[in-house]
C-alpha cells in the first residue's frame, strides 16, 4: 500500500514514520544477466547457472548492486510525493549486503522516512531500508537512501 503525500509541507509530516512493505519481486536469471550485461560485470557467481551450483551458494547469485538498484521501484511502492517538479537520488549512506541473493528469490523492502531536512529549492530525505529476501534469517541488503525533492 502506498502513501501518497502532496508536497513538501505533507512530506514533512511523515518524518520518523515506517512506511511499509512493499510486494515481493522475484530475482531471475533474465534479470541478473541483463544487468550484467549492463555493467560489464559477467563474474561467473552471477551469469554461469552450472558453475554457479558448484560455488559457495550453490546457485547463482544477484549483483549486490543489482539487489541495491531494486531500491527504487520497490521504495516508489511505498512513497508517491506528488505536487513536486523533481525527484533525484542524491546518494546512499551504510550500505551492506548480509545475505546474497540466489536466483530465483524474491525480495521485497521494509521502509521508514528516517528524517526530512530543508535544502536550497525543496527538501532531502533519508530512508532507512532493509531488503528482505523471503524465507531468508538476514536480508540481502540494508541502507540509508537519500532522495531530493524540489518544488
Amino acid at each position: 500500500m502506498s502513501i501518497t503525500v502532496n508536497g513538501l509541507d505533507e512530506l514533512k509530516k511523515l518524518a520518523g514514520s515506517d512506511l511499509g512493505t512493499s510486494e515481493w519481486i522475484e530475482v531471475t536469471q533474465e534479470r541478473i544477466d541483463t544487468f550484467a550485461d549492463a555493467t560489464g560485470d559477467h563474474q561467473w557467481i552471477h551469469v554461469d547457472p552450472e558453475k554457479a551450483k558448484e560455488g559457495p551458494f550453490g546457485a547463482p547469485i544477484a549483483h549486490g548492486y543489482l539487489t541495491l538498484s531494486l531500491f527504487i521501484p520497490l521504495f516508489t511502492e511505498l512513497l508517491d510525493v506528488q505536487g513536486v517538479t523533481t525527484k533525484v537520488n542524491y546518494g546512499l549512506n551504510k550500505v551492506r549486503f548480509p545475505s546474497p541473493v540466489k536466483v530465483g528469490s524474491r525480495i521485497r523492502l521494509t521502509a521508514r522516512l528516517a528524517e526530512v531536512e530543508d535544502v536550497p529549492g525543496g527538501a532531502q530525505i533519508t530512508v532507512e531500508g532493509a531488503i528482505e529476501i523471503e524465507g531468508g534469517t538476514k536480508p540481502a541488503a540494508v541502507l540509508q537512501s537519500l532522495s531530493r525533492f524540489y518544488a
